[in-house]
């Protein structure tokens, strides 16, 4: 990975996309769809991709959250702007927690909450508040599907 000082400095010549790319060593192409530009994580976790975007000063916007069908498990969308460009990156869990990245990135808090509290998805290494939405209940009663 590019050192996070200089990650878009030392490529002058090449877009703020290939830039990212690069430094968050991913080879994929980037797609266009839906007004985001999209990149496949692969194996990337998303405390690394909110560090790249820290460094390049991309602005957080939001955390989708969707259940898949069957077992499939969940997939989170990060959202994050950069200089008007909506960059999207998608995370499939195959379980029911993923790293939270309130540390690095404070704007995440409600939304981090609301899926904890709507889906029941733990995002790791945060503590929790009593439920916001619904106090007394159990996290994911609002919005997950149960399977029968």
């Amino acid at each position: 990975m590019t050192p996070a000082f200089n990650l878009l400095e030392t490529l002058p010549e090449k877009s703020a996309l290939e830039s990212i790319s690069e430094g968050l060593g991913i080879s994929g192409p980037w797609v266009e769809k839906g007004g985001a530009h999209w990149l496949n994580p692969g194996a990337l976790s998303v405390r690394e991709l909110a560090k790249t975007m820290n460094v390049v000063q991309a602005r957080f916007v939001t955390i989708t959250a969707t259940q898949l069908p069957g077992e499939e498990g969940f997939r989170l969308e990060y959202h994050w702007d950069l200089d008007g460009q909506l960059l999207g990156f998608p995370f499939l869990l195959a379980g029911k927690s993923i790293e939270s990245i309130y540390d690095l990135c404070e704007a995440v808090d409600w939304i981090e909450r609301e899926i904890h509290e709507g889906f029941g998805l733990d995002f790791l290494g945060r503590e929790y508040e009593p439920l916001l939405l619904r106090q007394g209940e159990t996290p994911g009663m609002n919005l997950r599907e149960e399977k029968k």
